[in-house]
């Protein structure tokens, strides 16, 4: 621990150049000249400096600024590993500066920082958000200016520690995390000299990737199982096939607003997923949509078309019976208890909203609610001290509701047993056509099948667009593609709340901007069977999907070698767009990008038919990107549990081992329809032994045993 005297010759002035004062016993004093026009961060402090030994060996620095929530923590490697950078998480929303803490294996931020050279930081963002009235937040704090004071001030740490020349910053985030990237690198000079934002969202992304995903949960709720079997290997192809009208109007909508296809696999754990939390903003932004207009006029589904929602809407007067806390609730499976990996996660991270154990979770009522599909709805207090307001709930079951964390505790505290309320979903309905009164522009071409020939909408259009509004939340500003640095893009081919299409049209904002140069400084790579989560673990099923994580950690060494050394790093991946759908090239080389492609094939396609105990083989090509890695493992799931419990041995097909085809046989003891599936990875140099920047994609067959 550093003395409180050495503490105070830390706190260093942001508004005006100041020389650093010599401390004793500390940091190593240089002479610097230190500026930034942000007075709200003016008095960096450091309350705990120490030496660490796990996950690796590394100086811990633990600080904030005076008179503001913002706090930060740097992970710096030993001197003879520091190779003059840092990399910079930025977390989905403002959260915790030591998310990263207690990761392991290829999640582990901190590990793999200080191997690839770097030191790390993580900061809170400025603060936790108010999700229950998110017009008390300053947005530029969140989104940036928190994020650039810490990573300016570990500069100064870090030139006391090591000497030498100005760091080079790398910062990285996905989902909101991808946002608050952009807006930093766009909203800045002279802080971070790359970025990597990844499963990024379009300026309208919310709420329409949510809306037209529930409306097509909603009407095809008993069809998934037969669009999925379509899509899978050895399936008909067909995803329409046996769709009634309404149902194939609604999935031929979703898919041409951008769904993959291939994703609906998940549709009994998807959920609403971070809707969950935009869902007050959109009632509160847009009131009269959802009080007036969608069941009362003309051009909206609930007047157009009422019998779309008998059997699903509810309006259900009753009384409160008793209060469930926390852990009664996870017991009840009313709530689910969040894990220390869940938090800033761009998966997870938005269930983080609401102090676990201090708030009512769930009500007992006094009737039984219906058993119908429920996304979600209100519960509006009629009587008590409460009465007027409204809460939001996230499950019906049978006698008890499930409140959203989203809700404020100054109206949770007034509610007591006896109080009348009524639960009602008619919003939660209403909002799922809400895209079709959103049209952006010409920029988003997804909203072609709402228009008529000559571009006007087909249905009536709200006052105003919801979406820009969200991202200004998020990034502090609406994303322009002007930036100064380079950045490195990365999208999921399956990605459910990011649609694949959006990253490409922010690369068309960065081509408005850097025309012909536009190479020089950008690069956009997409990943199959990736999804919107960013740790395997969170995977929901890993026979199917792969983690993203190794193209990330890549992606940032790539961005370090660009902007230190000028190595280019590999093209962007060649594809093109579709009715909403981005689609690849099944070749690597033809890809492009860094992710090897699995080309799986069982007795010869990618379907067979046998006896239990005969055996089946399976044969495999595997091809890295030219010049972009060598293959360094290969798992077989071979009964699609999503284990990968047998290593499989691979030949090369030449000396570069970006090349080599695998072959297994195994045989079936019991009868069944087994997907099998093969999952490779690559590195760039061949390293098989540290867990950092694997690439993977996997391939898949289909074998039914009689």
């Amino acid at each position: 621990m550093m003395t409180n005297k050495y503490l105070l010759l830390l706190l260093l002035p942001f508004c005006i150049g100041i020389q650093i004062i010599q401390a004793q016993n500390s940091m190593v004093a240089k002479n610097l000249t230190f500026r930034t026009s942000d007075s709200v961060f003016s008095k960096p402090f450091i309350d705990i400096d120490e030496w660490r030994d796990k996950p690796v060996r590394h100086r811990y620095i633990h600080g904030g600024f005076e008179k503001t929530e913002t706090r930060f923590s740097f992970y710096f490697p030993p001197k003879e590993q520091y190779q003059g950078h840092f990399f910079q998480y930025i977390t989905p929303f403002p959260d915790n500066e030591n998310l990263s803490q207690g990761s392991s294996g290829e999640n582990d931020k901190i590990g793999f920082s200080i191997v690839s050279g770097a030191y790390f930081i993580e900061t809170n963002g400025g603060g936790k958000t108010d999700f229950s009235n998110p017009r008390a937040n300053d947005p530029t704090i969140g989104a940036y200016r928190a994020n650039a004071a810490s990573a300016q001030f570990s500069r100064v740490v870090a030139l006391n520690i090591y000497g030498g020349n100005r760091p080079y910053g790398y910062c990285f985030g996905g989902t909101g995390g991808a946002y608050r990237t952009v807006g930093g690198i766009e909203n800045t000079k002279g802080v971070w000299d790359g970025a990597v934002p990844y499963v990024l969202g379009s300026p309208v992304a919310i709420p329409n990737v949510f809306t037209v995903r529930m409306y097509a949960m909603r009407i095809l709720n008993d069809k998934f199982p037969q669009i999925v079997d379509a899509l899978e290997p050895g399936g008909g192809g067909d995803m329409y096939a046996g769709l009634n009208e309404e149902e194939k109007a609604a999935l031929k909508e979703v898919t041409k607003m951008g769904f993959p296809p291939k994703a609906w696999y998940g549709y009994k754990s998807m959920g609403i997923h971070g809707f969950l939390v935009l869902y007050p903003g959109i009632v509160m932004a847009d009131k009269k949509y959802f009080s007036e207009d969608f069941w009362n006029k003309p051009g909206y589904l609930g007047y157009d078309n009422p019998k779309s929602f008998v059997g699903y809407r509810i309006q259900k007067v009753s009384k409160i019976k008793a209060i469930i806390g926390y852990q009664e609730a996870v017991k009840l499976g009313l709530s689910e208890a969040v894990s220390d990996e869940d938090r800033g996660s761009a998966d997870k991270a938005w269930k983080n909203t609401g102090d676990k154990g201090e708030k009512p979770e769930a009500y007992f009522l006094d009737d039984i609610m219906p058993d119908i599909q429920f996304l979600g709805g209100d519960l509006i207090i009629k009587t008590g001290e409460a009465a007027g307001a409204t809460l939001q709930l996230t499950k019906l079951m049978g006698d008890k509701v499930a409140l959203a964390p989203t809700n404020p505790l100054s109206i949770l505290s007034k509610i007591k047993p006896g109080d009348e309320v009524q639960v009602d979903n008619s919003n939660f309905l209403a909002v799922q056509t809400y895209h079709r009164h959103q049209d952006p522009g010409s920029q988003y071409p997804v909203w072609n099948q709402f228009r008529e020939a000559n571009g006007k909408p087909i249905y009536p259009q709200r006052s105003m667009l919801i979406g820009p509004m969200f991202t200004m939340g998020a990034a502090g500003s609406v994303p322009t593609g002007k930036f100064k640095g380079k950045m490195i893009l990365l999208g999921s081919l399956w990605d459910r709340e990011a649609y694949p299409w959006q990253c490409d049209w922010y690369r068309q904002r960065v081509k408005e901007n850097l025309g012909n140069n536009t190479d020089d400084n950008f690069r956009l790579w997409y990943t199959d069977h990736a999804l919107h989560g960013d740790a395997a673990s969170q995977l929901d099923d890993a026979n199917r999907a792969v983690s993203y994580i190794g193209i990330l950690q890549q992606a940032l060494r790539d961005l370090s070698a660009w902007v230190e050394k000028g190595i280019a790093p590999p093209a962007t991946t060649n594809y093109k767009i579709e009715d909403g759908q981005v689609i690849v090239p099944p070749t690597a080389n033809e890809r492009k990008g860094i992710q090897p492609v699995v080309t799986l094939k069982a007795n010869g396609g990618v379907h067979a038919d046998l006896k239990a105990g005969q055996p089946v083989t399976f044969t495999a090509v595997v091809e890295v990107p030219e010049h972009t890695g060598k293959v360094v493992a290969a798992d077989w799931d071979f009964e699609g549990k999503g284990t990968y419990s047998t290593s499989g041995k691979f030949k090369p097909v030449d000396k570069t081992g970006s090349n080599v085809t695998l072959k297994a046989t195994y045989t079936f003891t019991k009868p069944g329809t087994y997907f099998t599936a093969l999952k490779i990875s690559s590195e760039r140099q061949g390293d098989k032994k540290t867990p950092y920047a694997h690439i993977q994609n996997l391939g898949r067959v289909r074998v039914v045993v009689k």
